[in-house]
């Protein structure tokens, strides 16, 4: 009976260990998000660390500035990554914003439309983009705040067509993130960088319109 009864206690105990084993290795150790990062503390960890120091809002808000104040998009003829007149002017109006800001990175992407294959639009794309790169460079943005990236017509298209759609023959420029080592970064002063541009043509910041006499120190 004290055989049977020790049998019985461990088969219990062992599918106890089991149990606890499998919580330890589930969603209940590991934090908010690593489903979605398919990862421990990557990703999400980093998008906290950057929601609570203020990083991630001054890089949406300074986003939405870039986008309301110069075309993010230029475009290009088929099967081609020359610079026309156009691109070249909205070059022009996003090197004047990004001059601006010289602690702020961004990145480019090249868009094709469906006509070809997977592996030739890829290096059509990059192509696109870093002629965008190169062109914004010769106006004076450092290469160390750029960076020429792809994305396939097939994948990101405008307009779902076969056709030799001129809308999805583009390439578009995105806020990325923050020079890590400029001294306003590194005491987080994201705040002054998205006033600047209000400051310049003198009007009122709206973080000071909405919070008069707030601290210029993180956001």
């Amino acid at each position: 009976m004290k055989t049977k009864h020790f049998s019985r206690r461990a088969v219990l105990l062992g599918l106890g260990m089991t149990s606890l084993s499998a919580c330890v290795d589930s969603n209940f150790n590991r934090p908010a998000g690593a489903m979605i990062d398919e990862g421990a503390f990557g990703n999400p960890t980093m998008q906290n660390m950057l929601v609570m120091n203020g990083e991630a809002p001054a890089m949406t808000a300074l986003g939405a500035q870039f986008a309301e104040a110069v075309p993010t998009t230029i475009n290009f003829a088929f099967n081609s990554a020359q610079l026309d007149g156009a691109a070249r002017a909205v070059l022009d109006q996003q090197a004047d914003f990004m001059r601006q800001f010289p602690e702020v990175r961004f990145s480019v992407f090249g868009h094709t439309d469906l006509v070809g294959s997977n592996a030739y639009n890829k290096r059509l794309g990059q192509r696109r983009a870093r002629a965008a790169v190169n062109y914004l460079a010769q106006r004076g943005i450092s290469t160390s705040r750029l960076e020429a990236l792809v994305s396939f017509g097939e994948t990101q298209p405008l307009v779902p067509t076969q056709s030799r759609e001129r809308a999805n023959r583009r390439t578009v420029t995105e806020v990325a993130g923050f020079v890590a080592n400029h001294p306003i970064i590194l005491d987080g002063k994201y705040a002054e960088v998205l006033d600047r541009r209000y400051v310049a043509r003198g009007a009122t910041p709206p973080i000071e319109r909405e919070f008069p006499g707030r601290p210029r120190q993180g956001l």
